[in-house]
């Protein structure tokens, strides 16, 4: 039995959640999403819990009990609470700005990087006195803020001589030493 799997999820008082023939959808105050899953498999709701149950032992099915149960309690999470990731650019001459859903990066680049975000992900960008930028992305979808935290860093991932570049809040970067003068035989 997968361990993950066999955990009950708990549905929050202001969730509502619909069970249909290979779809389940998971509504709550911030929002809606749905997500396809196996007809094999069986999915209920029993005394505020869902449990999802494999219909057999073969392989797939094994790989698939603990993938669905994270998706399914993820759009719990979501609808409920929402997921936020944050970035931070370091860097000299490093700017961010966001305007709406629109993401502006000044990354060292001949030119600036223009993102347009999916309208399901807000950003905002904050900066201290004497700080770094930092990028905050907030969605209901996990998945999505997630790739979209990806394709930002992946812009200017962070380097491991100065650690300049874009980075999570917290990431520790493992640094490099510099070239060293050798001795000329």
């Amino acid at each position: 039995m997968s361990r993950i799997g066999k955990l009950p999820i708990k549905i929050p008082s202001n969730c509502q959640v619909l069970i249909q023939e290979g779809l389940i959808k998971v509504k709550g105050p911030l929002g809606e999403l749905s997500q396809e899953f196996d007809k094999s498999f069986k999915i209920y709701t029993k005394d505020n819990y869902i449990y999802v149950e494999r219909p057999s032992d073969s392989k797939i099915h094994k790989s698939l009990h603990g993938t669905y149960r994270s998706l399914i309690n993820n759009m719990v999470i979501g609808v409920t609470e929402g997921w936020t990731i944050q970035q931070e650019v370091v860097g000299i001459g490093y700017k961010a700005e966001a305007n709406d859903n629109i993401l502006t990066l000044s990354l060292g680049y001949s030119h600036n990087i223009v993102l347009i975000l999916p309208p399901e992900v807000s950003v905002s960008v904050t900066q201290e006195r004497k700080g770094n930028p930092i990028i905050t992305l907030k969605s209901i979808d996990k998945q999505l803020v997630g790739q979209v935290a990806a394709k930002i860093r992946s812009f200017r991932p962070p380097e491991p001589y100065k650690g300049k570049g874009i980075r999570y809040v917290g990431e520790e970067v493992r640094r490099k030493a510099g070239k060293t003068a050798g001795s000329v035989k």
